[in-house]
């Protein structure tokens, strides 16, 4: 049951690094960048670095079997 919200927490990591990349593509404006004093600020890097962090740790839904009383 843990894991579920860790995969959840992972996801809407990612899915905020996703929308952060998709303004800097369409917009050139860093959300993240813009909300905690630019990109080299501590804050902004760990904000970056959990979301890489979480990317990697998504990677393991890729493989993982659903249970088997989980509805698809």
């Amino acid at each position: 049951m843990a894991r579920i919200g860790l995969d959840r927490f992972a996801l809407i990591l990612i899915i905020i690094g996703a929308l952060n990349w998709l303004s800097v593509g369409l917009f050139q404006f860093d959300i993240v960048a813009a909300l905690f004093g630019g990109a080299t600020h501590l804050i902004s890097r760990i904000i970056y670095s959990l979301v890489g962090i979480s990317g990697i740790y998504s990677i393991s839904l890729l493989f993982r079997q659903s249970p088997s009383n989980e509805r698809v």
